[in-house]
């Protein structure tokens, strides 16, 4: 089932050129069009569904710093100042809260795996520091369970996926020059010199001379129409909402249990944490020598799943032609199911732990989250095709640094001075034979 997402108006008419076309609103194109928006650069902004129904409103709504890949850091941070401003840029409401967010845990080895990120934090001007049990207790008050310590990030926020992308794109738009164009699939993209020079979608053909490309669990299948390399995984997890009830903490609690969010609703979001199904596919197991330092560390919480997309993989030539229905058009909206059993388990792990409260689900729904063999998105000019900049492959994390990752893709772009350093997200750290490190996030 799909969750609820705020649907906005179309611009029916596509425009004939455009300075920067960007394929893909989720929260990543949005944000890229807000900014390039707010230095008057004209846009067009194609989305084969419509605005943040993948991933964009499926996700747990964390803003967050705390527990991200050190590599990660500098983004979060910059995309944390950029929420912060979020309603006053876009003149609207995109539901974000700094609320903080508390950690807890049973497991003396997890407290010291957290007394370590939060040491190495600190030399990165982030203010992040570990609770003792008496703590967590005062912190979590009606908790049942026995913690023994936490980790607290009081500058860390929330957000409302079913709110934000669509608020943002509204936002980008009312400041001139970007229009924005649902139910339109890019088909794939012109070069001229071996530079891009027009993107073509199903409603026709826009010349530009610059391309973002942030399709997600698309992008790998779009990039491998023009012979780009980019490895790629898609697991699908599992969330759902919780009917509005008392307050369990203003802001997020992560635990090995369960994860919650306050929504504005007056209910919780809630989720396991790194749990889910990989999805099976030709080009996975291609990839499995990059991708195995992930599933050596994350094997215990993933499942894997051979079925319609790896048959899917075996039909979807790479040579499509761009003047018939594409994959993207055959799947407007990806909508995997949600699994039963872990809605299950995270509500009795919940219920458990707050004994007494009522808590009911009120809708539980499932994404596909795309990942990469290293857990760190690709922000970057794409190697080998000029023109064309990478804003995917978030593994998760995409919502809450959204505002950043879209301003630095355009700036990239633009050759503006780039927002944070760009190069622990290049792409080319795949295709040099690098070693490739597992994610150092919590």
């Amino acid at each position: 089932m799909s969750p609820p997402v705020d649907r906005i108006p179309n611009d029916e008419r596509l425009p004939e050129a455009a300075e920067i076309v960007i394929i893909g609103a989720g929260i990543i194109g949005v944000c890229a069009a807000l900014h390039l928006a707010r230095q008057g650069r004209s846009v067009a902004l194609v989305e084969k569904g419509h605005v943040g129904a993948e991933q964009s409103s499926r996700n747990w709504g964390w803003c967050r710093v705390q527990g991200r890949d050190p590599d990660e850091i500098p983004l979060a941070q910059a995309a944390l100042r950029l929420w912060g401003g979020m309603d006053e840029a876009i003149g609207g409401e995109a539901g974000f809260r700094r609320t903080g967010i508390i950690r807890a845990t049973r497991d003396p080895a997890q407290l010291a795996a957290w007394e370590a990120w939060a040491d190495e934090a600190a030399g990165m001007q982030q203010h992040t520091r570990i609770l003792s049990a008496a703590e967590v207790r005062a912190m979590l008050p009606g908790n049942a369970e026995p913690f023994i310590g936490g980790l607290h990030t009081p500058t860390d926020g929330r957000a409302e996926p079913s709110m934000a992308a669509p608020a943002i794109a509204q936002g980008a738009r009312r400041l001139g020059n970007v229009t924005i164009h649902q139910g339109c699939a890019a088909r794939g993209l012109e070069t001229t010199a071996g530079r891009v020079s027009a993107v073509v979608t199903e409603k026709g053909r826009i010349r530009t001379d610059a391309v973002i490309l942030c399709g997600g669990a698309w992008s790998a299948l779009f990039l491998k129409r023009h012979g780009v390399k980019l490895p790629a995984a898609v697991v699908n997890a599992t969330a759902f909402r919780t009917q509005p009830g008392p307050e369990i903490t203003e802001g997020n609690l992560s635990t090995i249990a369960y994860c919650t969010r306050r929504r504005l609703d007056g209910g919780y979001t809630v989720a396991l944490a790194g749990v889910g199904t990989l999805e099976l596919t030709p080009d996975t197991l291609l990839d499995a020598r990059a991708f195995w330092p992930m599933y050596r560390k994350r094997r215990e919480k993933l499942r894997f799943r051979l079925g319609r997309r790896f048959l899917d993989g075996i039909r979807h030539r790479a040579d499509w032609a761009m003047d018939a229905p594409t994959p993207f058009e055959a799947e407007r909206v990806r909508d995997p199911a949600p699994d039963p059993a872990l809605v299950d388990r995270a509500l009795s792990a919940l219920r458990a732990a707050y004994p007494g409260q009522r808590i009911e689900v009120a809708e539980a729904w499932g994404g596909a989250i795309d990942t990469t063999p290293d857990a760190v998105p690709v922000i970057s000019p794409c190697e080998g095709l000029p023109g064309l900049v990478l804003a995917t492959g978030f593994s998760g994390h995409g919502f809450g640094i959204g505002p950043a990752a879209g301003a630095l893709a355009a700036d990239l772009a633009t050759g503006a001075r780039p927002l944070v350093d760009p190069h622990p997200f290049r792409h080319a750290r795949f295709l040099s034979g690098e070693p490739i490190r597992p994610s150092r996030s919590l």
